[in-house]
């Protein structure tokens, strides 16, 4: 049963399952061995894809844990405070894995430029999150 007087809404646990389901999922991304890695044309190279898709796996990551306080019963500031917490816990996941590419994952590296796409991804998402879902009413 929800509690509507519960800090965070009286969101239950089941509204996190997709957020959940795309952290494992960019989880194993991130562990994957470099040799498992496929290469890449020159030209994707240039147009920094993996930066790209680092951020869009983030962007994705945050907003998807996110969305379950957009639509709490929570005033504004209670959900943009949500917002924030989210979007740096994203950040500091995507520095985290760095780290455990760059000691556990071999044929990994540690690139702060991912780091930077990853935090990019999480800012976007809660921009996103804030002009589309908290206007003032």
């Amino acid at each position: 049963m929800n509690n509507l007087n519960s800090p965070t809404g009286g969101i239950g646990a089941r509204k996190f399952i997709p957020g959940i389901a795309w952290f494992f999922f960019v989880t194993f991304l991130l562990c994957l061995p470099g040799s498992d890695l496929p290469t890449v044309e020159d030209w994707f190279n240039k147009i920094y894809f993996d930066k790209w898709v680092h951020i869009g796996l983030f962007t994705v990551l945050a907003f998807l844990f996110m969305l379950p306080f957009l639509k709490a019963t929570l005033d504004l500031k209670e959900k943009w405070h949500w917002l924030i917490r989210i979007a740096i816990a994203a950040s500091l996941w995507g520095l985290t894995s760095e780290f455990i590419q760059k000691y556990f994952i071999p044929g990994r590296s540690f690139d702060l430029f991912d780091w930077a796409a990853d935090s990019l991804g999480a800012l976007i998402a809660l921009l996103f999150a804030k002009f589309r879902f908290l206007k003032q009413k």
